[in-house]
């Protein structure tokens, strides 16, 4: 049986790789929404998880908005794909 990722046992972080599995790439509206998240809890999960390579994060301006998009690696497809595998193994 190999060890869970560490980094994936938080729900919250679970819940951002879980989405961007699905879709590649979000806002940070729109994970703030969908996961029920604080902006201060979310930013720093998402460090975290940018932190570990498992994530791009974009800055830019739409109009006159700031706009963050938040974009899964293959790094992070991977340990996703690894921690799920790990998981049903237990």
């Amino acid at each position: 049986m190999n060890p869970l990722n560490p980094l994936l046992t938080s729900p919250l972080r679970l819940g951002v790789m879980s989405l961007l599995i699905k879709v590649k790439s979000v806002s940070f509206k729109y994970l703030k929404e969908e996961l029920d998240a604080t902006q201060g809890n979310l930013s720093v999960q998402l460090r975290k998880l940018k932190e570990a390579e498992y994530i791009t994060i974009k800055k830019s301006f739409e109009g006159n908005y700031p706009l963050t998009e938040v974009e899964i690696t293959p790094y992070g497809i991977s340990a996703f794909e690894d921690h799920v595998k790990n998981l049903k193994s237990y």
